[in-house]
């Protein structure tokens, strides 16, 4: 079955699915904003990763900025109807220009959304600029206050109506955060995090949109497990990782076998609590993982801030469909505010297979203008539906937390 000769199918059960969305989303608080990694090999469309804090707003098309600066204004005025100030709090990327590009991209859309707009954090308080793509971005004067007794994060002495975290926190949270006025929630940082929360809330979600379009729910979700307590620098703990993927590779390779897919499975293992593409490799059977070399394994043990990785989320590799003229493979980042999908680039990597992971320097990121328009307008749908459903399982990972 390929879901995209099922597009009449989405289309008729629009209203469905729509009033489906508005109901979940009155269930779970739902994150001001997020963006999702699609993979679609025509008889699967899934996320691959769900990201919290999303780092490449600089990517978005510039005629999606208005809708998304609308986005922002409903979702924090809802959140709070008197906020007429947002701090945006950023990692400490000095020298990514993409990122602080992506910093200046945010700014410049909360200030469309009506807002004062201040950047910076205590860590940054030495620089007075940072250098982006388009040019330098000024940092405001960030200190920790002592206010009502709590120690809070102020600008020029003055606490913000609110903070927009971009900044994953994967090495705990920072001071002075605080909770009631900072958006995405601490809590939600890698420090606490699993990429397997993610996917053990998306599950439900998938279950249900599954039944409503009278689909199967594996065409809709990448299949996983996590392997706990794994010390990949023991061989017992190698040797027990290599069976496990042995035997879900096997399982796979049975449903490929019903369905007449004619692909060799391929499975990714990840740092259960990682992100920036850190701790990634993809191998094709329990044997290739053992054979790999002190580097390659040194690098899937290796996370962001140097945080030990003992929990790995193997999960089902899915190729994609999507190519450029050149034949380069090209997967869909969709980003989301206000738990809407509201803007498509394409991650473009030519120096890569069509089941690799595309997220490395050779990667180049292109419009739906320049891209997308070859995947015909129906493929929206698809992605947009699992990219919306990510944003329901990523409120429930929150309420979850029961913070």
């Amino acid at each position: 079955m390929n879901l995209n000769d099922l597009n009449d199918l989405l289309e008729s059960k629009r209203q469905e699915i729509t009033d489906w969305m508005n109901l979940k989303r009155s269930e779970v608080p739902i994150p001001i904003y997020g963006s999702v990694d699609v993979r679609d090999a025509g008889w699967k469309i899934a996320v691959v990763d769900a990201n919290h804090f999303p780092a490449g707003f600089n990517n978005v098309a510039s005629e999606d900025e208005e809708h998304l600066a609308a986005l922002l204004k409903n979702h924090i005025k809802r959140r709070d109807e008197t906020c007429k100030w947002v701090h945006l709090y950023p990692e400490s990327h000095t020298r990514n220009a993409a990122y602080v590009e992506n910093l200046t991209t945010l700014q410049r859309l909360i200030e469309k959304a009506g807002f004062r707009c201040t950047v910076g954090s205590p860590e940054l308080a030495e620089h007075g600029s940072i250098d982006g793509l388009s040019g330098p971005l000024k940092l405001d004067v960030v200190s920790l206050e002592l206010i009502d007794g709590e120690e809070y994060i102020a600008v020029d002495g003055v606490r913000p109506d609110l903070i927009l975290l971009n900044n994953d926190l994967t090495e705990g949270i920072v001071p002075g955060l605080g909770t009631s006025r900072v958006s995405p929630p601490p809590v939600m940082g890698w420090h606490t995090r699993k990429k397997s929360h993610h996917y053990e809330a998306l599950s439900e979600y998938v279950e249900e949109i599954a039944a409503l379009l009278g689909i199967e729910s594996w065409n809709l979700i990448t299949d996983w497990f996590v392997s706990k307590d794994k010390c990949l620098d023991r061989e017992s703990c190698r040797i027990e990782l290599a069976a496990e993927v042995d035997e879900f590779i096997a399982k796979i390779k049975r449903k490929y076998a019903d369905l007449g897919v004619d692909r060799e499975p391929v499975v990714f293992i990840k740092n259960d609590s990682g992100t920036y593409g850190l701790g990634i490799l993809s191998v094709r059977s329990g044997e290739e993982l053992l054979s790999l070399s002190n580097r390659k394994m040194k690098k899937l043990m290796y996370s962001k801030g140097g945080v030990d990785v003992e929990n790995f989320l193997i999960q089902e590799g899915i190729p994609t469909r999507l190519k450029t003229d050149n034949d380069g493979p090209v997967e869909p980042v969709v980003y989301l505010v206000d738990g809407q999908a509201a803007s498509w680039f394409y991650r473009v990597n030519e120096k890569k297979s069509d089941i690799e992971n595309l997220n490395s320097p050779s990667a180049l990121f292109q419009s739906y203008a320049d891209v997308g328009h070859l995947y015909g307008e129906n493929a929206h749908g698809w992605h947009a539906l699992v990219a919306e459903l990510s944003m329901l399982a990523m409120g429930r990972e929150f309420s979850n937390y029961g913070v």
